[in-house]
Parts: C-alpha cells; structure tokens; sequence
C-alpha cells in the first residue's frame, strides 16, 4: 500500500512540474510556447473533416430547408407607420386618412403570431446555434453515430476532454486562484507606493493568464491603440463570466460588483486589499445615489485603474447586443467601448444563469474544446451636449454591436427573468393612438395621448 501511495505521489509532482514548467511559467511571463496554437490546427483539421463525413453520410437523407440566420422567420425591419401605411395602400377601398380602418388589425395580429413563434429576446437566452457539429455533445442529433469513425473520433474526444483536458484546467484554475488569493493578500501589506501598483497589477493580469491557459484560450485583441485608461470607464457586452479573464489578460481593471460570502468571498477581499476594486453590500445595491457617488470618486482619481462594467446586466447568448443600463453613463467621465465576440466552433461560452449553476456552467467550459474569440477596443466616447445618458449609452451599444458583427436591439436583458413592462405595452399602443390622430410619433412617445 505504501508503494503505491509512492507512486501516485511521484506521478503527481511530475504531473505539476510539467504544468508549472510548460504552462505557468510562460504564462506569468506572457509567453507562449505554441502548444495551443498546434492544439487549435489540429482540431481545425479535425472538425472539418467530421463536417465532410456528416455530409457524406446524409447524402441519402431527406434535406431539411436551410434556417434563415436570423431565426425561422424573416421578420420586416420597418417602423409600425411603415408597415400600416403598406397595408392600407394594399387595401384602398378601405384608406380613410388617419382614421381607423379594419386593416390596421392584420399588423398587430402578425406581429403577434411572430413572438409567439420566435420572438426577438427568447432566442437570446439559448445556446447559438452551428452550421456543423464540434464533437460536443450539444446536440439532439446523432452524429456520432453516422459511421464508425466518426464514432470513435468522438469516444477519443469524449476521453482527452474529461480525463486530459478536465484534470489539467482544474489544476490550473486552483493554482491561479491560489496565486490571486496569496499574491494579493502579501501585496496589500506593502505601504502605498507606485511599486504596491506595478505588483498588484503583475499578480492580477498572471491570475488572469493562468486561468485563460487553463481554458486553451486564444485570445486575438484589434486596436490595441484604443486601450482603456486609468480614470475611465471599460464597457463591454457580456456572455460569460469568463469575459473579466478575456479582458483582464491585455490589462488590468478595476471590478464593480456585489460582496459574496464563501470563496467568492474570500477572494473578493484579498483582491480588495491590493487594488481599489469597488465592492457593494446587498443595501447598497439598492441604492443608485450611493453607487454613483462611490463610482464618480473613483474615476475622479485619475491614479485608479478603469471601472470595467456589463451594462446588459446579464449574459446574452453571443449572438446580440441587448439594452445598456443607463446608470453607468450618467456618472461622466470617457467611455472605452469593447466588442467581445466568441467562436461557437470550439466552446459554447454563454451562461444561462436561469437554467445553469456556476458549476454546471464550468464544466461545460472546462470539457470544451477551447476558447476561441476576436476583441476589438473602439475608440473612446464621450456624452456629447444635449444627449442624454439613454441616447449616449444607445450610442456606445450600437458602435459595439456594429463591430462584433451582432445584433443591436432595444431589448431590456431582465426579461430572462421578468415580465415586459408596461410602459413598452404603453408605447406601442401611444404610438398607434398617434397615428390615428394625426400626431407625429415622437411626439406621441413624449407623453400621453
């Protein structure tokens, strides 16, 4: 017995001499030794080749009609007037001016049908779908099954992600987490000084690149030139919690976010000690005044590293930008927009917080393939004069969206969770009211009809 509790403790140190030698070390100096860039290579190689067998083998099968990109419906893009005033030019007997006419009723019941079917916010909330199977198992289909080397390509898959790859990420997660927690809490005894800066921020961004290792993260980052500054605000659309590593690993940041309990908790606390992250209680949460004051002060120092804040307030599915809250343009100061967009190919990033727990969640990353993403920092934005925080924060989320390649909507990301206000309801029917008396329809949204 004693032989064989030898052995094991023999296999484990080399097991951690070869992660820390091949893996931590390059990482905390900002190397790469290649090994993910062969590993994503062969994996290219591997999931094209799995695309041409599915093809091959379902050259007999009946061909299911190709879904559209946008969803199974081809939904029109123009406003309520536009599409109302094509109904009653399609139906002259019944054109009457602005009064009502019976056709007006078709717009407002095929607008309803569309939701039911495939409305515009569900969709956002589920995985994104793929023009080919990864060799993941998320999906209905039985690829696996198409033929006997797809078969067993997929059980050799199955084998490295959760008895190579699992044991690996796990082990590096525990040492960058391990490193953040002990790092940072040695850091924060060290007086004030320019040097306590420059080592808190080398044992963060180390953290950070630890764990995106972890992940077989590759990381393509455009316009470094338009980098987030100290004293001003990062904003970003979200997917995954593991948006902060994808960030952190260019720079470091200031965090925003409610105080946890647990190892959360603990973590959160020894960060605190080192850097000036901004941490809430649950009550101060509440309290809009509160954390706007506490977050104009710290951009007001032009010493503190940039806020990083997810304006959507949830994680969307990679696919979508959806409404920024208004609270983090109202405060001033310089906004530094970043578009975050993830490659499905490899790893389904989006976290469903409604339906998955943190720790379904990051299993799923960790026996994924890799993480594969494009970040592109635009040009820093200011609040012109005369715009409001909505129109400014409307502004920063469409120049997102427009580089990431995704979808720009108006829609608020509580709807996961929540019903729609009735003030959208209200909206709507203010204006059509507009339309039938007459009123321009900005002017009908500015108050009631």
């Amino acid at each position: 017995m004693e032989g064989a509790w030898e052995i094991a403790f023999v296999l484990f140190q080399v097991w951690l001499s070869i992660v820390v030698g091949l893996i931590v070390l390059p990482a905390m100096f900002g190397v790469s030794l290649g090994f993910t860039d062969i590993y994503i290579k062969v994996l290219v190689k591997t999931l094209e080749w799995a695309t041409l067998r599915i093809q091959r083998g379902q050259k007999e099968q009946p061909t299911l009609p190709s879904q559209s990109a946008n969803g199974i419906i081809e939904k029109d893009d123009g406003s309520m007037e536009e599409e109302i005033g094509e109904l009653r030019r399609s139906h002259p007997k019944n054109l009457a001016g602005g009064d009502f006419t019976m056709c007006d009723a078709f717009y407002f019941c095929k607008k309803g049908i569309e939701n039911i079917v495939e409305d515009q916010v569900t969709q956002r909330f589920t995985s994104e779908e793929l023009a080919s199977w990864n060799l993941l198992t998320r999906t209905n289909n039985n690829f696996r099954y198409i033929s006997v080397r797809l078969t067993i390509i997929w059980g050799l898959g199955v084998f490295i992600r959760y008895c190579i790859l699992l044991p690996l990420r796990i082990t590096l997660a525990v040492i960058g987490l391990s490193w953040l927690v002990i790092g940072t809490t040695l850091v924060g005894l060290l007086p004030s000084s320019n040097a306590k800066n420059w080592l808190s921020d080398l044992v963060h961004i180390t953290c950070y690149r630890i764990c995106a290792r972890g992940l077989s993260a590759t990381i393509r980052y455009h316009n470094k030139e338009n980098r987030p500054k100290k004293g001003g605000i990062c904003v970003a659309n979200h997917t995954s919690p593991i948006d902060i590593v994808i960030l952190a690993n260019d720079g470091c940041y200031a965090m925003v976010g409610q105080v946890h309990g647990g190892l959360m908790g603990v973590i959160q606390r020894s960060m605190v000690r080192s850097c000036p992250h901004v941490w809430f209680e649950r009550s101060e949460m509440k309290d809009r005044h509160a954390v706007a004051k506490r977050l104009k002060d710290h951009i007001a120092d032009k010493t503190k590293l940039p806020i990083l804040i997810f304006p959507e307030g949830t994680c969307i599915n990679n696919t979508s930008v959806m409404m920024f809250k208004k609270g983090s343009f109202e405060i001033g100061g310089t906004i530094y927009p970043v578009a975050i967009k993830y490659d499905p190919q490899f790893g389904d990033a989006f976290w469903n917080s409604a339906k998955n727990n943190m720790v379904s969640y990051l299993l799923r990353m960790m026996t994924s393939w890799a993480i594969v993403c494009n970040m592109w920092y635009l040009p820093p934005m200011t609040r012109q004069d005369g715009e409001d925080a909505v129109q400014f924060a409307n502004r920063v989320k469409s120049a997102i969206a427009h580089q990431g390649g995704l979808v720009d909507l108006s829609w608020d990301g509580g709807l996961k969770r929540e019903k729609v206000k009735e003030s959208f309801k209200e909206e709507q029917q203010k204006m059509y009211s507009s339309m039938i008396v007459g009123l321009d329809c900005h002017e009908a949204s500015e108050g009631p009809v």
